[in-house]
């Protein structure tokens, strides 16, 4: 799968990295010592007009409720779905701690009022939008979304640099200064969703970086909820 990946996502990275970090991270997800609270809320900034950027700062009163996407209205959380979550939390917690970057989020590709859109399941980091719309017109201006729809991944080192040259750039946390942005994808190339990882410092995301984060695509399929 990893070939497949590398070839649909047109990364570049070397496949020993890639397989070093896909079996320490099953290693620590193997073990029952990692377990953590699931964050089924999780506070959001205040959108600006038209809903197409985050005010940074700026809190909604009220909280997002993952259940409200992740749940119909008379089903109830089963052990299933507290399983999967649980794993997204560990593996976000691995991530985070292996290569130290700032904010690192996992989003899930998602029916919401019969239309699709990105849904944040876990995440690591500064307060940020829960829910990406996934249309050609929120791509203009959202990495998340462009890489969700072309299944391309993408690195940006030197997010100045990115923006200078003409790239559109959706900013939340004004102190970003590099993000890689990589689809998950199933075995036969099917878009299930992102994830998105963000570092203070330039040119942060090196091979080994990358690698890792790579890693963590191809193990999030078998865990993102039904």
């Amino acid at each position: 799968m990893m070939l497949s990946y590398l070839e649909i996502t047109q990364l570049t990275c070397d496949h020993e990295l890639i397989n070093n970090h896909l079996s320490a991270l099953k290693t620590y997800l193997n073990k029952t010592n990692h377990r953590r609270d699931i964050q089924w809320q999780y506070k959001i900034p205040e959108l600006g007009e038209g809903g197409s950027c985050s005010l940074f700062g700026h809190l909604q009163d009220e909280p997002f409720d993952l259940k409200s996407v992740l749940l119909t209205e008379h089903q109830d959380i089963d052990t299933n779905l507290v399983n999967s979550m649980q794993m997204l939390t560990q593996i976000v917690d691995y991530i985070v701690n292996t290569s130290q970057v700032d904010w690192f989020g996992i989003y899930q590709n998602r029916d919401i009022n019969n239309e699709q859109g990105l849904v944040k399941l876990a995440y690591h980091g500064a307060p940020s939008r829960p829910i990406f719309p996934l249309t050609s017109d929120f791509s203009l201006i959202s990495n998340n979304v462009q890489v969700a729809l072309s299944k391309k991944g993408r690195v940006i080192n030197d997010i100045q640099a990115y923006q200078a040259d003409g790239g559109e750039y959706y900013i939340c946390d004004p102190k970003v200064k590099s993000e890689v942005c990589l689809p998950i994808l199933t075995a036969s190339g099917e878009m299930l969703g992102i994830i998105d990882a963000e570092a203070f410092k330039t040119d942060f995301f090196d091979e080994n970086t990358l690698a890792l984060l790579i890693a963590g695509c191809l193990l999030i399929p078998n865990y993102l909820p039904a």
